[in-house]
């Protein structure tokens, strides 16, 4: 076996340890409802997740989930639609989910049990937009803030405020259910807090319509009075308290990578399982970190998680997170030196190409030049295709982050 065949099986054993079957099998109520159990959902993992639920739920059940576009069922959900839509940016199959999903969400009455499952991608997947925004302008606000660069926290908060849905509000539409709600969640952001998961469907969160402007202000977006009405003239809401359980993280992957190398004899170090800020700047970072591995004994890999960002520069540009903090890090490392790396993303779509990453070791290279180039045009994507090194794995069906490993085989 290759050392990529081996460090891509890692990043597969560590997808399986945060799927759906794995993590959400023998967690739902066993016992039966008093009315009928609506399932609502949303996210990358929402099939998978619908999948477990339409097996292990008892009685007569029912509902809608929506995911992303070739993430969907593979098994039976039973009387649980499922919904495919766009992803990062909404479209209108996004807009028909959000209005059926709050819809069921609405009809929930006294007796009934309420399932929520909720995984990273929701923000984008699940859109129901306040009134007076219409989905074209939703959707260049959030093409325009994920190419900006900004925090993934900052971008949810701005959708939280333009959503009928987001913020708490799903849940407080079912809750006339509320005796017998319950959430599960699959986590995609750093610290895994519940009210950012999807930008937080089911969970109260703080009404800050004045920073969701500044934020969006700020990123170069021009707010006009029409918008900014509509934002602050959209009320907070609280959302039932009820049963919530994230049953699986970043965390979770990386765990299970770590365990599978040290089976196999690598001395892990995770120097960050939640890192945020510039992919590139990231990576170069790491390439000092692997250098300082290479002249000790034995056989060290680098295991590190989070969600990095890119600055979109060139409206052609191709490639994500993952393939420009390789690049950046190859581009740091001397000739020779006896590294090799893979990233990947943990759903198995790197932005919006079809990989989920990639992979490069001392004998699979660019020049620094070339390095400097992709980086320059965003076109990592196609420095990787030339270098054979493009990690292609199909959806994971799950969302926990990426996933970066850096193999150092010291002397």
């Amino acid at each position: 076996m290759t050392l990529r065949d081996t460090l891509t099986g890692y990043f597969l054993a560590g997808t399986r340890a945060a799927s759906a079957p794995q993590a959400l099998a023998g967690r739902l109520p066993a016992r039966p409802a008093r009315g009928r159990t609506l399932v609502l959902g949303c996210g990358k993992a929402a099939a998978a997740m619908a999948e477990v639920a339409a097996a292990e739920l008892p009685g007569a059940v029912s509902g809608c989930v929506v995911t992303r576009y070739g993430h969907g069922a593979r098994g039976g959900t039973g009387a649980i639609r499922v919904i495919e839509a766009s992803h990062p940016v909404p479209d209108a199959a996004s807009l028909a989910a959000g209005a059926t999903i709050r819809a069921l969400a609405h009809s929930a009455q006294p007796g009934d049990r309420v399932v929520f499952l909720i995984s990273g991608g929701g923000s984008a997947l699940l859109c129901d937009p306040i009134p007076g925004l219409d989905l074209a302008t939703k959707a260049r606000i959030t093409r325009h803030l994920v190419q900006s660069g900004a925090a993934i926290e900052e971008i949810n908060c701005v959708r939280r405020h333009l959503s009928q849905v987001k913020g708490g509000r799903l849940a407080a539409a079912a809750a006339a259910a509320a005796d017998d709600m319950h959430s599960f969640l699959i986590s995609d952001v750093t610290g895994d807090d519940p009210a950012a998961i999807a930008s937080g469907p089911t969970v109260a969160c703080p009404f800050e319509p004045e920073r969701a402007l500044a934020i969006l202000a700020g990123s170069g977006w021009e707010v006009g009075a029409e918008l900014a009405a509509a934002v602050r003239a959209w009320p907070g809401t609280s959302a039932p308290v009820h049963p919530l359980e994230v049953i699986a993280t970043g965390r979770t992957a990386l765990d299970a990578i770590e365990q599978a190398a040290r089976a196999d004899g690598w001395q892990v170090q995770r120097p960050g399982d939640a890192l945020t800020g510039d992919a590139a700047e990231t990576g170069r970072a790491h390439a000092a970190q692997a250098l300082a591995l290479a002249g000790q004994p034995g056989r060290h890999l680098l295991l590190t998680g989070g969600e990095l960002t890119v600055r979109v520069r060139a409206a052609d540009g191709r490639g994500g997170p993952n393939l420009e903090y390789l690049t950046a890090l190859m581009a740091a490392l001397p000739a020779g030196a006896p590294v090799a790396a893979l990233a990947c993303d943990s759903d198995g779509i790197d932005g919006s190409e079809d990989n989920a990453g990639g992979w490069f070791d001392a004998a699979s290279r660019a020049a620094p030049e070339a390095c400097a180039a992709a980086l320059a045009a965003n076109r990592s994507y196609d420095l990787f295709e030339r270098l054979g090194g493009l990690i292609k794995t199909g959806p994971t069906r799950t969302n926990v982050n990426d996933i970066r490993m850096i193999a150092v085989i010291g002397t």
